[in-house]
């Protein structure tokens, strides 16, 4: 006997082949003493589970029972995690991070400032890179310019010749 005329057997035994197929399988059962022996195991011990299978009942419908266990779920007190201890350098850097940030914007600020307060049409001055000594003043308003030399001017004539000789 084959596997699939054991599965078509335990069909007929469960009462799942339709008409042709049940007459087939009656024949062979009638035909094979192995298929009528499986039969007989099978019928006998579809018997003994469906005598012996517990009935399981609930004091409580289903509802009751699964509010009952929302209740004790709701019941329990959260827990709530610990707190971490504070350090004095997590404080320390709690003010001195934005008070770093504060006093780097008021720098920025007074500086901003002091360059929108330098005069563009008051007078200015600056340094010569060529020649550091000498100085030049612009006074904007007036349209003056001053350059100032520290130091006696170099040239091939020194003081006595240029008195004589002109």
């Amino acid at each position: 006997m084959t596997h699939d005329s054991e599965l078509k057997l335990q069909a007929y035994v469960d009462g799942e082949l339709s008409g042709p197929e049940s007459a087939c399988a009656e024949r062979l059962i009638a035909e094979d003493q192995a298929a009528h022996a499986l039969v007989a195991e099978l019928r006998n011990t579809r018997a003994a589970l469906k005598g012996n299978e517990p009935v399981l009942t609930l004091p409580e419908t289903r509802e009751f029972y699964w509010s009952q266990i929302q209740r004790r779920i709701q019941a329990q007190a959260p827990t709530q995690p610990a707190k971490p201890a504070t350090s004095i350098a997590d404080l320390l850097r709690r003010f001195l991070v934005p008070a770093g940030a504060l006093a780097a914007l008021g720098i920025f600020c007074l500086l901003s400032v002091s360059e929108l307060q330098s005069p563009s049409g008051g007078s200015q001055s600056e340094m010569a890179l060529a020649d550091p000594a000498a100085f030049t003043y612009r006074d904007f308003e007036s349209g003056t310019t001053l350059v100032w030399l520290s130091y006696p001017a170099d040239n091939d004539y020194s003081e006595d010749e240029f008195a004589d000789g002109i």
